[in-house]
């Protein structure tokens, strides 16, 4: 991401052991620590080279149902067509006024309607971000083949919803205070609370469709859809679940939402056009589009879905997660952690970096985040020549909490379909930028493993791996 420019936010050490002043009595457990992180790095590289992939259908776990709420709409098909069609998303804000702010734009969802999915009465007290949580569930869902009589007849208390959100219900939280300010605490709605923090999109979709199994909620920033995806998978492969509804929500195009991007500086401010302006490896670039929506997946074990015969989209292989410890905002401009975080998703996923031919990547259109991200790519991956990359949010934005959802399902339907979506805007590419990044046009390529990369502020970084199902 890009730099909050304030100089009171310094950057940690990129080696945290070289610090000055350091007690003498640490010296021998800092060396130590340092010697112990090496091995765990050569050990992760080693077992990449020799992949041991899940066989057991109790801890195999594929995806049957995709759901989603998007800029180009509500259904999973018609989003990708027009990702293929390379068209953009992007568009001058008129939900509210905002032609003081100094960027006006983003990728504002237009003519969303929750009828049939939310309860009337309740629908006009929720804020977006759960509304789009609760329609793009359902709609996975019924994806899967689980509705009426097929949904009642699952044992709820083992399956979960795991949904995560970077920002919460803002538009609650912004009313709320406001209603404070102006008119008192005591005119303050009960429920202001419930519908304002960040849980409440997985405890309301589990209350709807009565999961009683694991269900809470996630909020790691721009990295939260793919942490979702990984604990999902994770409860499924411990024997906790035989079902997750797994994914990300966001709705922070509001004027507190744009106003606070805005001012950490993040945002792009090419006002005059705003369909270029989110424009990921060109040497123009100059700041993330912010968008919203929310990407929902079925994860389930191949045991479960085999049973009830379940229409398999594809095949979760691993994911991994862990933390700059940096910066708030930037990236280790080394790419170490991110480089690292891939390469334990493929020690977690059996597989070795050259099954890897596809990575639909992070690539937000920051000046630095974008090049933090190749670098960590080549690193991984020594051999590029059949590997592509493409970037989702040119179109739609950065969805913030809900961006890996929607990534992992334009990541599916490549799996699927065997076309990838294009990279638009590509006008001007970075010369160090010298990897397949599908520019402009769409491309066929028989994907065999894909990954898709989330990072966020406070150095989240995630990582999850996909395929074809094959039995």
């Amino acid at each position: 991401m890009q730099a909050l420019h304030s100089p009171t936010l310094k950057p940690s050490p990129l080696d945290p052991f070289r610090t000055r002043n350091r007690s003498p009595f640490l010296v021998g457990a800092a060396s130590k620590s340092r010697r112990r992180v090496c091995v765990v790095a050569a050990s992760a590289a080693s077992t990449v080279g020799a992949p041991k992939r899940e066989k057991d259908p109790k801890k195999r776990v594929v995806i049957t149902g995709m759901g989603l709420v998007s800029v180009f709409g509500n259904d999973v098909d018609a989003y990708y067509d027009r990702l293929l069609c390379g068209e953009s998303g992007i568009s001058l804000i008129d939900r509210f006024d905002a032609s003081k702010f100094p960027t006006r734009f983003g990728g504002q969802i237009r003519g969303f309607s929750s009828e049939g999915y939310v309860n009337p009465k309740n629908d006009k007290r929720l804020d977006d971000c759960f509304r789009y949580c609760i329609v793009a569930g359902k709609k996975a869902l019924e994806d899967a083949g689980l509705r009426g009589d097929h949904l009642s007849k699952m044992n709820k208390a083992r399956a979960g919803v795991v949904v995560g959100t970077g920002m919460g219900g803002l538009t609650v939280l912004f009313d709320g205070i406001q209603t404070l300010l102006e008119r008192g605490h005591r005119k303050i709605t009960p429920f202001f609370v419930p519908y304002s923090i960040t849980n409440m999109g997985s405890a309301l979709l589990a209350i709807d469709i009565g999961f009683m199994g694991p269900i809470y909620s996630i909020s790691t920033a721009c990295a939260t859809s793919n942490y979702c995806f990984y604990t999902a998978a994770n409860h499924i492969r411990q024997g906790q679940a035989d079902l997750m509804l797994a994914g990300g929500s966001e709705a922070a195009i509001l004027p507190i939402g744009l106003g606070g991007l805005a001012a950490c500086g993040a945002l792009s401010k090419r006002n005059h056009d705003p369909k270029t302006a989110s424009r990921p490896w060109d040497i123009d670039r100059d700041g993330f589009v912010a968008g919203e929506g929310a990407g929902v997946l079925v994860m389930e074990s191949l045991e479960h879905a085999m049973k009830r015969g379940a229409p398999i989209i594809g095949e979760y292989l691993g994911g991994a997660i862990n933390c700059d410890a940096y910066h708030i905002s930037d990236p280790r401009a080394d790419g170490l952690c991110v480089s690292s975080c891939i390469l334990s998703c493929l020690e977690d996923a059996g597989v070795s970096p050259e099954e890897v031919n596809y990575i639909n990547a992070h690539a937000t259109s920051t000046i630095a985040g974008d090049l933090t991200e190749i670098k960590a790519i080549k690193k991984v991956f020594k051999n590029t020549s059949e590997l592509k990359i493409n970037a989702t949010k040119s179109m739609i934005g950065h969805c913030l909490g809900a961006a890996g959802g929607l990534e992992a399902i334009a990541t599916l339907k490549a799996i699927q379909r065997g076309w990838l979506h294009p990279s638009i805007n590509q006008f001007n590419p970075d010369p160090s930028v010298d990897l397949d990044t599908v520019a402009n046009i769409k491309q066929q390529h028989e994907v065999n493993v894909a990954i898709s990369n989330s990072f966020g502020f406070g150095g989240h970084n995630s990582v999850v791996a996909f395929t074809a199902f094959k039995p």
